[in-house]
C-alpha cells in the first residue's frame, strides 16, 4: 500500500488530458486509489466509486435512505458523500507553475482536479468510526452529467459535499439552469400584400416585452440566498425570404431559476404568460430543449445543517451561495449538500475555472483536504 501524496496526484491529474475522454483519467484515479488500499469500482455509467466505514471497506449501493432518522445533516452511524468530477472543458491547457511552485496552472487545476485531489485525500484518511464515507467521481459534469443523473437514482446518503472552486467558502445554493424556444406560428404571404398573413416575426415584439413581466407576474419571486431568477433571450431565426411574410419565428432564452421553481412548471407557466399577448389567429409553442438527462435544477441546503456548520468551522470559510449550475443539483433533492472546494471561478483579473489562465493555489488544495477530513470525521 502506498500513501497518497494529493499535491503528487494533482499534479498527475493536471499533466492528463480529460477534455475529449476520461479513460486516461480516469485510469489514474483508479491506480491511486488502489494503491492507497481503496477497493474502487466504475458503474454502468462511468463513474468511480470507492467507500470506507469503520471495519474497513463497504458497498455503496446498499445504503440506508437519506432522513430515515428523522432529522437533517449526517446522522450518527450516517453516510456521507464526496463527489467531484473528472472530466474539463476544451483545450487541454499544460500543466504550469509560478511563484516558485505555489501555484498550479493548466486545464483542471481549479475546475475540478484540485477539489478532486482533495477529496480524495479526505476520503482515505479520515477517521471514519460508525459510519461510512463514500468517494463518487463522475465522467461528465461538463457536458450532459449522466454520471450524476445516474448516482441520484442509485446512491442513497445522508449529505453530500460536491467538489468544486469555492475559495474554500462553504456554498449551499445554485441557481438552476434551462434552456427552451419560444416558437410563434403565423400565415405566410407575399410581403407586397402582408395583411394577407400572420406574420411571425412581427408578433415577437410584445413577446419580448413579456418575457420581461414573466417573474413579475408568474414567477417563483426573490429568494433569500440567490435572489431573483433571469430570463434571457438570446438567438432569433425566423423567415425565409425578403419578400415573404414569415409564418414562424424562434425565439431561444436562457433561464437561471431560484427554488422552488422547477423546469416543468417554468415550461407550462411561460407558455400561459406569453399565449396572452399574441393574436388568437397565431399559434405559440413553449419547449425546453431536449436533454439526456434531468435539468439541473436550483437548490438550497439550510445553512444551520450539521453538515454546513461542521464544513464552515473546518474551513473557516464563508456560508454564500455558487456561482454556476452544478451536479450538485441532483443530490440536493435526496439529502442535505454543499459545493466546497479550492480555487475560482474566477478573480480580479476575470475568468479563472474554463479560461487559458486556470490555476489553483497548492496550498488551498491542502486546506480543502484538511477540512474534508475533519468533517467526515466528526460526523460519520
Amino acid at each position: 500500500m502506498t500513501a497518497f501524496d494529493a499535491l503528487d496526484f494533482h499534479e498527475r491529474a493536471v499533466r492528463t488530458p480529460s477534455h475529449e475522454s476520461v479513460d486516461e483519467m480516469r485510469d489514474l484515479l483508479v491506480e491511486v486509489l488502489r494503491d492507497a488500499g481503496a477497493d474502487p469500482t466504475i458503474d454502468d455509467a462511468g463513474n468511480v466509486l470507492a467507500t470506507r466505514t469503520g471495519d474497513g471497506h463497504g458497498d455503496p449501493s446498499v445504503l440506508d435512505a437519506a432522513g430515515d432518522d428523522g432529522h437533517g445533516g449526517v446522522p450518527e452511524e450516517g453516510h456521507l458523500v464526496v463527489n467531484t468530477h473528472v472530466d474539463t472543458v476544451p483545450p487541454h491547457v499544460p500543466f504550469a507553475e509560478r511563484e516558485d511552485g505555489a501555484v498550479v496552472e493548466g486545464r483542471g487545476a481549479c475546475d475540478a482536479k484540485g477539489p478532486l485531489a482533495a477529496l480524495v485525500d479526505a476520503f482515505l484518511t479520515a477517521d471514519v468510526t460508525d459510519g461510512q464515507v463514500t468517494l463518487a467521481v463522475t465522467p461528465d459534469e461538463e457536458r450532459s452529467q449522466t454520471g450524476a443523473a445516474h448516482l441520484a437514482g442509485t446512491l442513497d446518503a445522508d449529505g453530500f459535499v460536491v467538489g468544486e472552486p469555492t475559495d474554500l467558502d462553504v456554498c449551499v445554493a445554485a441557481r438552476g439552469q434551462f434552456e427552451g424556444s419560444v416558437t410563434v406560428q403565423g400565415t405566410s404571404a407575399h410581403a407586397a400584400t402582408p395583411g394577407d398573413g400572420d406574420n411571425a416575426v412581427r408578433a415577437l415584439a410584445p413577446l419580448l416585452q413579456a418575457l420581461e413581466t414573466y417573474d413579475e407576474e408568474g414567477g417563483p419571486g426573490e429568494h433569500d440566498l440567490l435572489g431573483r431568477p433571469t430570463l434571457t433571450p438570446t438567438v432569433v431565426e425566423g423567415g425565409e425570404v425578403s419578400n415573404q411574410v414569415p409564418a414562424e419565428c424562434t425565439l431561444t432564452f436562457d433561464r437561471r431559476s431560484v427554488p422552488p421553481e422547477t423546469a416543468p412548471a417554468f415550461r407550462a407557466g411561460l407558455e400561459d404568460h406569453l399565449s396572452r399577448w399574441v393574436p388568437g389567429s397565431m399559434g405559440l409553442r413553449v419547449d425546453l430543449r431536449p436533454r439526456e438527462t434531468p435539468y439541473l435544477e436550483a437548490f438550497a441546503t439550510d445553512p444551520e445543517e450539521p453538515l454546513v456548520r461542521t464544513l464552515a468551522e473546518a474551513s473557516g470559510g464563508d456560508v454564500r451561495p455558487f456561482g454556476a449550475a452544478t451536479e450538485a443539483s441532483f443530490f440536493a433533492a435526496h439529502a442535505p449538500t454543499v459545493v466546497f472546494g479550492p480555487g475560482v471561478l474566477a478573480d480580479d483579473e476575470g475568468a479563472v475555472a474554463h479560461s487559458d489562465r486556470e490555476y489553483v493555489r497548492r496550498a488551498d488544495v491542502v486546506a480543502a483536504a484538511d477540512a474534508v477530513r475533519e468533517t467526515v470525521s466528526r460526523l460519520v
